[in-house]
């Protein structure tokens, strides 16, 4: 009988180095929104993988950067406390030969306690393989890596590599989590950030920065089969509000559609989803404001 094994890892990095696409593609499943945009993700999501006799727990984190809001300073101390709690840190890089201050900065804060950590260069669809030799020179004069895997999120490229070194490192202990437990993120949380993924893509500039979604209603309707749905989409200021709704509310439509094809999907059932934008000034440096979106 083989040894039941577990443990934790913690997705870390800069931003828009595709930390959100790879925990997708750990898992197999999408339970983590993605957008071209730096900082799409704003809280911890735990997502779980069980292969062979062992299950591994994913933290995917907000990126390192230079906070410039009360929000910012949560994300980021979000994903440092995050990198402490951990069996593994996997710090996810994109493929440049000079390693940033931030991510140096977070190696020598886990130095002390001689964690675990390992570099996982993302993104090597975009380079020659020969040019990740000077990556991984780079980044081993910073650290001593615990392992270095190539990767490519998006065409999945060294992912089964990826799981099989994480496997290999996880100690003998627990399932935390049952068997068919994808994510512990709440239902209501998911939608929320489906809804957020497509301000993401739809608006342009600061907007979708200083948008927050808040369900307010969550609700199976009699017989089954049709759940209701209403959000409410918070922005900083009244001309953003414009630019949310659109001309004849165009843009809001439209942004409302495509959550809902994502939700539905998301919940295996058809969904009734109403989007209603307000305006909450300067939300982002407001700590009432903030828990109130669950950012705690």
């Amino acid at each position: 009988m083989q040894t039941q094994k577990s443990g934790f890892v913690a997705l870390v990095g800069r931003p828009n180095t595709g930390k959100s696409t790879l925990l997708n593609a750990l898992v197999g499943q999408k339970v983590a929104i993605v957008s071209p945009r730096p900082q799409t993700t704003r809280n911890r999501i735990t997502a779980i993988l069980n292969t062979g006799d062992t299950q591994i727990v994913f933290l995917d984190t907000p990126g390192l950067h230079r906070p410039r809001t009360e929000l910012g300073d949560y994300m980021v101390r979000t994903a440092k406390e995050s990198a402490g709690q951990v069996d593994i840190v996997a710090l996810v890089v994109e493929p440049s030969a000079k390693p940033h201050p931030a991510e140096v900065e977070l190696l020598e804060s886990l130095r002390p306690r001689g964690a675990k950590v390992m570099l996982i260069i993302n993104k090597i669809d975009l380079v020659k393989k020969q040019s990740l030799l000077a990556v991984i020179s780079a980044y081993s004069e910073v650290f001593p890596f615990e392992a270095v895997v190539p990767v490519s999120a998006l065409t999945k490229d060294g992912i089964p590599e990826l799981v099989k070194a994480f496997a290999d490192r996880m100690e003998p202990g627990p399932k935390y989590f049952p068997d068919d437990m994808l994510t512990t993120e709440p239902e209501r949380q998911l939608v929320a950030e489906l809804v957020r993924e497509k301000l993401l893509y739809k608006l342009s500039d600061e907007v979708p920065h200083g948008t927050a979604v808040e369900v307010e209603t969550f609700r199976e309707r009699a017989g089954g089969g049709l759940i209701d749905i209403s959000v409410s989409i918070y922005c900083e200021r009244k001309s953003h509000k414009g630019i949310i709704i659109g001309k004849g509310g165009a843009m809001l439509r439209e942004i409302a559609s495509l959550a809902r094809a994502d939700i539905e999907s998301l919940l295996g059932c058809r969904v009734f989803l109403q989007c209603w934008v307000k305006v909450r000034e300067d939300w982002r440096n407001n700590r009432a404001s903030l828990r109130s979106f669950g950012y705690e």
